[in-house]
């Protein structure tokens, strides 16, 4: 068996009658139909549209509450030649929101420029000096992008100051709202019909407005922003996200080509390259210095000045990943996770504050635990940081129980940001280890994967997975389907230079299917021969030098059934190679050895002369000698009742291999001894080996036994017959049994083929429905 990284959780489909497709959908194939139930879908109507998104299925900008006032404002401003700032954000959806609304200004000639606050010094949003800078700039308008919902403060400040103030922005409103000119927000429009919109999202439909069209030529932002700032992927947001994503493929501004070379993104642009490559890229530069770099990036004409921008970007982005490892290795020194740390809080001075919810979202990956980072101020002596959470911990809510310890806090269940007296820091791991240990239990930490449906590899083929991708763009509450199969691999490998990768070929009749698992590699030694493995992953279409094969992106694997691992003869097997993927091992040894010590508490050393009712239950065996007999040793197996069990031992002198010579050979052997009445071995011990093509092994053995039975006195090589010997049976020869009983025993537990091996395991641990399963297989 192996246990799963994560928990699978299989979506349910309700029973519901009154899902009836068209003729129309009934050309889907029953996988497409289910996956649309799952996303809400129920109707051929509401089928077709998610199928086929249409620019036409938008809604009307002006529905959005305050837009008409703003669009006045910014029409003043320009037929006034007023100075406009632009007031963004430093991640990817800010700068994207930024270059959309300036593109348009610009368009309509307006006097305009950009400014986006840098992390480090002025934090998120906007403040009261840079309103007051921007006043003294002579600008008169401002509008914020991404951002400014909260800032009612600096809403008052614009009002004193003279400035109008518009907000466009999609984060939660608060309680109160900032007294600005006007507010566009979906969530802040009734009469809005979609209200998850990004930032970016908000500013293309501030745009449109402004320029009284459509403009799809900023499209190819809005899916930046769009994909970038994980909102949900429904209605409108995946309609800009499909044309965005054509938008972005065939791109004609600089900046974005010069940066997808350098990602090596070639062909077409999906979700994925702008999840991976497109939007970190952009957020790197935020992350570490002033984010006006990746607007210039963004907004550039000039192919020279592009490239060099973009390599400015990517070289960000490479120190962002370099900083974010450096400190994963140094959380990884500082800290030892057991099962008495349920949340890992960790602090340090002079860590990047920029990165600090990356790193924790790869402490959350790596341990299966809430990670809180924090970044020390010594001067202020004061903490401040980001945490990230796994599905069943709401850190928002947990995190307000607490609320008493931190000096700055927001976030929501899954992610959050802090800033505490340094103080306070141990006193939070402690409050939160108790809270979490008061709700979950030891199953519940681990991460979660959504599995969509279980499929027969029959079912996996290019049609289907091309019919998947008509789900795509794939994101928030649009999830990618992740699909688990079960079958025996007919091969298994590892990959790349540390072979750290796993690759799995299943073949079932006519039907093949490769699985690749990045970072997986370490699970090959725990895969046995001719057993289930069941993985859970994403379905996509590897191509190769024109050659197109489906494969399965796997991200978990799990064995439910029973192993053996077969190391007979084999030398040098570590066994402490396995020690870390199980709780408790028994190794079964003829003699402890010396340096026990040195082993882990959960492994317990036990030689076949212990009590077997001393013996404890362990989900691991390791069989490292050949039993003296094999009625004990299944009493020993049935006891231990392991999952797994690794058999490593070897037969150095094989008795089985050493023949046993036969009641015809004892019979001769003794007729020339009694006709003899003294026969010297040494003298004739090679002449016999070549007459009768006996062993010397054998001849001994046979020697042996004939004295054991009191049939002949052995002096120094010399036989000599016994007068009057009692009749015996051979039997009766303690030498005779045990050489029979050690051939047997080699026979059934050495030199049998695996699948033999196997089955007498199976056996002795009464495992019938097993057994039987492997029967089948064989025919």
């Amino acid at each position: 068996m192996l246990p799963s990284k994560s928990k699978w959780n299989y979506s349910n489909i309700p029973n519901d009658d009154s899902i009836q497709w068209t003729k129309e959908e009934d050309s889907l194939s029953p996988v497409i139909k289910e996956l649309l139930v799952q996303r809400g879908i129920k109707s051929s109507e509401e089928a077709h549209e998610f199928l086929t998104p249409s620019i036409d299925r938008l809604h009307d900008p002006k529905n959005i509450h305050g837009i008409d006032i703003a669009c006045e404002r910014v029409h003043q401003a320009i037929q006034n030649e007023e100075k406009i700032l632009i007031f963004g954000d430093y991640d990817a959806d800010g700068v994207s929101s930024t270059t959309v609304l300036l593109k348009a200004l610009q368009e309509l000639g307006a006097n305009c420029d950009f400014y986006i606050p840098n992390r480090f010094t002025e934090g998120y949003g906007p403040n009261e000096l840079a309103f007051k800078n921007a006043h003294e700039n002579g600008f008169r308008l401002i509008i914020t992008v991404d951002t400014g919902i909260a800032s009612v403060h600096e809403a008052n400040v614009a009002k004193e100051l003279g400035i109008d103030l518009i907000i466009t922005d999609h984060h939660e409103p608060q309680e109160e709202l900032p007294d600005a000119l006007a507010v566009i927000h979906p969530k802040c429009s009734p009469d809005y019909p979609f209200k998850e919109l990004a930032g970016v999202g908000v500013a293309f439909k501030f745009a449109q407005e402004l320029l009284g069209y459509f403009p799809e030529q900023l499209l190819d932002l809005v899916a930046i922003g769009t994909i970038a700032d994980l909102v949900p992927l429904v209605d409108e947001n995946r309609i800009l996200a499909y044309y965005g994503l054509k938008k972005l493929t065939n791109t004609n501004r600089q900046g974005l080509k010069a940066l997808m070379e350098l990602s090596r993104i070639e062909g077409k642009v999906t979700e994925e390259s702008v999840g991976f490559s497109i939007g970190p890229r952009l957020n790197a530069v935020g992350r570490l210095q002033d984010a006006d770099l990746a607007v210039q990036l963004l907004i550039t004409d000039d192919k020279e000045e592009a490239k060099y921008l973009a390599e400015e970007v990517d070289a960000l982005n490479q120190e962002r990943q370099d900083i974010v490892k450096s400190i994963v290795d140094e959380v990884d020194n500082m800290i030892h996770v057991d099962d008495n740390q349920g949340v890992i809080v960790v602090s340090k001075a002079g860590w990047n504050e920029g990165v600090l919810g990356i790193v924790a979202s790869r402490l959350v990956r790596k341990y299966d635990r809430p990670a809180i980072v924090l970044a020390i101020n010594e001067e202020t002596n004061t903490a401040k940081g980001s945490a990230r959470s796994i599905p069943a911990f709401d850190l928002f809510q947990n995190c307000m129980k607490v609320r008493e310890l931190f000096t700055h806090f927001g976030g929501h269940s899954q992610a959050a940001g802090m800033t505490l007296p340094l103080d306070n820091v141990e006193t939070l791991q402690d409050k939160l280890n108790q809270i979490i240990f008061e709700q979950l239990s030891v199953e519940d930490f681990k991460q979660e994967v959504e599995v969509s449906k279980t499929l027969g590899l029959p079912e996996v083929n290019e049609a289907l997975i091309e019919e998947i991708n008509q789900l795509a763009p794939f994101g928030m509450a649009n999830p990618k389907p992740v699909f688990h199969l079960s079958n025996i691999p007919s091969d298994v490998r590892q990959l790349g230079n540390g072979k750290n990768h796993l690759k799995l070929q299943f073949k079932q009749d006519s039907y093949m299917l490769e699985g690749i698992g990045f970072g997986f590699g370490y699970i090959y030694p725990l895969i046995s021969p001719k057993t289930p493995v069941s993985i859970v992953g994403e379905l996509s279409i590897n191509e190769w030098n024109g050659y197109r094969k489906p494969q399965i992106v796997i991200q978990d694997v799990k064995i439910d059934e029973w192993q053996l691992f077969d190391h007979r003869g084999k030398k040098n097997i570590e066994i402490s190679t396995y020690f870390d993927y199980h709780s408790s091992h028994v190794v079964l040894v003829d003699k402890v050895p010396d340096n026990v010590e040195e082993f882990p508490s959960h492994v317990s050393f036990v030689t076949y002369d212990d009590a077997v009712d001393s013996i404890n239950s362990s989900e691991v065996l390791y069989v490292m000698d050949l039993p003296k007999n094999l009625d004990m040793f299944k009493r020993i197996v049935q006891k231990v009742n392991p999952e797994n069990i690794h058999v490593s031992f070897q037969v150095e002198n094989s008795t089985y291999l050493s023949s046993m010579p036969s009641r015809e050979d004892f019979k001769w052997f003794y007729a020339l001894i009694w006709k003899q009445q003294e026969l010297d071995l040494k003298q004739q011990l090679n002449r016999l080996m070549q007459t009768k093509n006996w062993s010397k092994d054998a001849i001994i053995f046979m020697s042996k036994v004939f004295f054991e039975l009191d049939f002949v006195m052995i002096d120094n090589g010399i036989i000599k017959v016994k007068k009057s010997p009692v009749k015996k049976d051979l039997q009766e020869s303690k030498l005779y049994q045990e050489r029979l009983n050690q051939s047997h025993i080699e026979k059934v537990l050495y030199y049998s083929t695996y699948n033999e091996l196997r089955n007498w395991f199976l056996d002795a641990l009464g495992r019938k429905s097993a057994l039987k399963e492997e029967v089948v297989h064989g025919l």
